[in-house]
């Protein structure tokens, strides 16, 4: 098992599986968004309250889902960068804060044009909602932080300081809607009783889900690629693999 994670760990090695790896992502997750938006915005019959206003869950679930757990992945990977000493781990957590960056944007912005029919307003201070906002507050203070240094190691040393303790707010959003008084709906399918929503709506919702999160996984592959040749630019098996 230590001889893989070391394996893993090499920037060729990431850099050869991450290209390998990508298009076994990207496509079926262009295949999956193609079936749960039919599912979704076709198949999928009318809320009896909120009518079709509801579709918008097949946009705004997954990406606020992915929102925490890309951030996660961004705070593990800073761990063991600073833990172990793992350069690669900085590099995948570099690559992954546009991508939550631009999902919990997504996740706002879904949830503001859902807010103003079922709330009357774009935006109110709601738990959920200040929380997350603080969610895309930490993923571009990490991303200018690293920009702010010109040598990768301080800047890798530093954004991961911020990332760990930004984790904090993970579960802060995740149980908001339950520790305080919210606009926002509670959990209607990460919970332990079954999910509170009909099958035929929930179908569509769970493949979405997938189809972002392989999506991510694809672009996360490319940033990561990106990443490496950006830090290895110099390397000996850099020009080797070119030539």
């Amino acid at each position: 098992m230590w001889l893989w994670f070391h394996k893993l760990s090499s920037p060729p090695y990431a850099y050869r599986t991450a290209g390998r790896v990508r298009p076994w992502l990207f496509w079926p997750a262009v295949l999956l968004m193609i079936v749960g938006a039919v599912g979704g915005l076709v198949l999928a019959p009318e809320d009896y309250q909120q009518k079709d206003a509801f579709r918008i869950i097949y946009v705004h679930v997954p990406t606020a889902i992915l929102s925490l757990s890309i951030y996660t992945v961004m705070a593990v990977g800073a761990a063991v960068g600073i833990i172990w000493r793992i350069k690669l781990a900085h590099a995948v957590a570099a690559a992954c804060a546009p991508v939550g960056a631009w999902f919990t944007a997504v996740c706002l912005a879904t949830g503001s044009i859902y807010g103003k029919p079922m709330w009357g307003t774009w935006w109110e201070w709601d738990p959920r909602l200040t929380s997350e906002l603080i969610l895309l507050f930490l993923y571009l203070g990490y991303m200018t932080l690293r920009a702010s240094f010109d040598d990768t190691q301080r800047a890798d040393r530093a954004s991961a300081i911020l990332a760990i303790v930004g984790v904090v707010n993970v579960p802060i959003v995740k149980y908001s809607v339950v520790w305080w008084n919210s606009l926002h709906q509670g959990p209607s399918i990460s919970k332990i009783a079954a999910p509170s929503i009909e099958g035929s709506m929930l179908w569509p919702l769970l493949v979405m889900l997938l189809a972002f999160g392989l999506y991510v996984g694809a672009v996360v592959c490319d940033r990561l690629r990106a990443e490496i040749l950006r830090r290895e630019r110099n390397a000996s098996w850099l020009s080797e693999s070119v030539a």
